[in-house]
């Protein structure tokens, strides 16, 4: 039986993640990945933040339990010298190429679980030592460089049934990259959709106010006439 590696680049899987819009469930991943082989190993790479979360702390010691060895490295915070910006970054193909080739006389098929194409060279130079390699990724984000490399390169859109987790009806990618800002992959908290705003009741009809009746006006009442003066009298009579 031919022997397996298996290295997978956790931050292009993450991102594979949310071009798909549903979970990978590691476990059935590595159960599909190797049924046909001897393992010799399944490498995991990713970045972590410091201090590395909780969660993200558990879900890299549950890969371990699985069967993968967790190749980590630390986030670091780079100046855009320009701008001003701090990013947080971590790039781990270089440790990936290394573990490639230090172990290369341990396996005799590599499964890469990346769309990178700077892997290009690297799988060129193993199949050149007669290695056979087997790349894995999501139709969208696989370069074309490593997929004419590779000797088949399998889509992770056609294995949903075999290595995807069930998810909530209303659970799907973030909108932001979770690994990017140190958060693990697998959150339910970073990868659910936010609630819906509650719905406001329809505005009650207002009642009409009531209308008013006009006020009876009451009939004038004549004003007598002054009586002339008493002096004006008594003149006229005499």
């Amino acid at each position: 039986m031919a022997r397996l590696a298996v290295f997978v680049d956790g931050a292009n899987m993450f991102y594979a993640q949310r071009k798909l819009g549903w979970h990978l469930d590691y476990r059935k991943l590595y159960d599909f990945l190797t049924r046909e082989y001897e393992v010799y190993n399944a490498f995991y790479f990713t970045s972590v933040p410091t201090p590395v979360d909780p969660s993200l702390e558990g879900f890299l010691r549950a890969l371990t339990a699985m069967g993968y060895t967790v190749r980590r490295k630390a986030l670091k915070e780079i100046m855009d010298q320009e701008t001003g910006e701090t990013f947080r970054k971590a790039n781990l193909d270089i440790e990936l190429v290394i573990d490639m080739f230090n172990t290369v006389d341990l396996y005799d098929v590599a499964i890469l679980c990346t769309g990178d194409g700077d892997f290009e060279r690297a799988v060129e130079l193993l199949r050149s030592r007669g290695k056979r390699v087997l790349g894995v990724g999501s139709r969208e984000m696989a370069a074309y460089d490593l997929i004419n490399a590779v000797d088949k390169y399998i889509f992770l859109e056609d294995l949903r049934e075999q290595i995807g987790k069930p998810m909530p009806e209303r659970e799907a990618v973030p909108a932001r990259p979770a690994e990017a800002e140190g958060l693990p992959p697998h959150a339910p908290e970073a990868l659910a959709e936010p609630p819906a705003a509650p719905r406001l009741p329809d505005p009650q009809p207002v009642a009409a106010a009531p209308r008013l009746l006009p006020v009876p006006r009451s009939p004038a009442t004549p004003v007598p006439d002054a009586p002339e003066s008493q002096g004006r009298g008594a003149a006229e009579r005499s």
